[in-house]
């Protein structure tokens, strides 16, 4: 719902500011109405039908061409398809993220969620060290973070509020009912994510999309800045790093798989390199993507040639 708030309010400025929170809080109280199957494909349908007719669509559009030269034009637009009605069966979904997943001391007890790597959050649990996952806006994208509220992991979701006070507000709301800590991203938040590590927390971050101060990575063979933050704090507090997605399938059932702790690249000195760490885990995102390319937001601006810093000239 955020992600289908952030494109409303983006590309119809009607909708914008105070306008936006009763349309939000309406239609999410009619995907509670309507059930989570209903809910879900209609919020599909919704976007399906909408989503070719905004801006973003040709970002979509040509994101997808140039990620899958291969195809051709017809699999390209039932791509771009599929991902827009992923968008809104996430949006819709979000009025029931307090039932997809449900597990009881430890034992998973919802039918419409399967989970792979379950040792793994475990582990994290139990080996009393502070721990980094990474996720990818892929599927519905809130799942990993109730997972881990859900199996008893002291966890903390960095995530990046609506531009709207209100909307952000009430999005917050909506998820302090499944999740465990949130932490909004933004000056002076990197303190507060580095307390967490301290305290041996685990942070949980999205790491799939464009940040103006990140580090070049290559991104489905282009290149891509990168937010370098799990990667620094990796390299610091030599802790563990994992990957989580997860995949949807038919009728509102999701499996999430949390992937081993990762072996990162290591520089000269034999700490963890930044650069080629924040490669590794943008390279296992790209192969999620590739598997299952229509669950993936590409309506985002995730390669922008322009704002990539220039190479600096030989000296002499």
């Amino acid at each position: 719902m955020l992600r289908l708030a952030l494109i409303l309010n983006r590309h119809l400025p009607r909708l914008a500011g105070l306008a936006m929170i009763p349309l939000v809080r309406g239609l999410f109280w009619l995907a509670r109405a309507l059930g989570p199957e209903r809910a879900s494909r209609y919020g599909g349908a919704l976007t399906r039908a909408v989503g070719p007719w905004l801006p973003a669509h040709r970002t979509a559009l040509a994101n997808l061409r140039a990620s899958f030269p291969e195809k051709n034009q017809a699999e390209i637009r039932s791509l771009a398809a599929e991902a827009w009605d992923n968008l809104g069966r996430t949006g819709a979904e979000y009025a029931h993220l307090h039932t997809l997943f449900d597990a009881a001391d430890g034992e998973l007890i919802s039918s419409r969620m399967e989970v792979e790597g379950i040792e793994h959050f475990e582990a994290l649990r139990d080996d009393g060290k502070p721990g980094l996952i990474f996720s990818a806006h892929l599927a519905n994208w809130e799942l990993p973070a109730i997972c881990a509220a859900r199996y008893g992991l002291d966890a903390t979701a960095i995530f990046r509020p609506p531009n709207d006070a209100a909307t952000a507000r009430l999005v917050q709301e909506i998820r302090r009912e499944t999740m465990g800590g949130l932490a909004a991203a933004g000056q002076g938040a990197v303190f507060s994510m580095q307390g967490v590590v301290e305290r041996g927390g685990h942070l949980g971050q999205l790491i799939d999309q464009h940040f103006t101060r990140g580090v070049v990575v290559e991104f489905f063979g282009r290149p891509v800045l990168a937010n370098p933050l799990l990667a620094k704090l990796a390299r610091h507090y030599e802790c563990p790093v994992h990957g989580v997605r997860v995949i949807r399938r038919p009728g509102v059932r999701f499996k999430l798989e949390l992937t081993p702790p990762l072996d990162l690249p290591r520089d000269g000195s034999g700490a963890i390199d930044v650069q080629g760490a924040t490669q590794a885990m943008t390279r296992i995102v790209e192969e999620w993507v590739r598997e299952n390319p229509g669950q993936w937001l590409w309506m985002h601006r995730r390669w922008r040639p322009n704002m990539l810093p220039k190479p600096k000239e030989p000296k002499g």
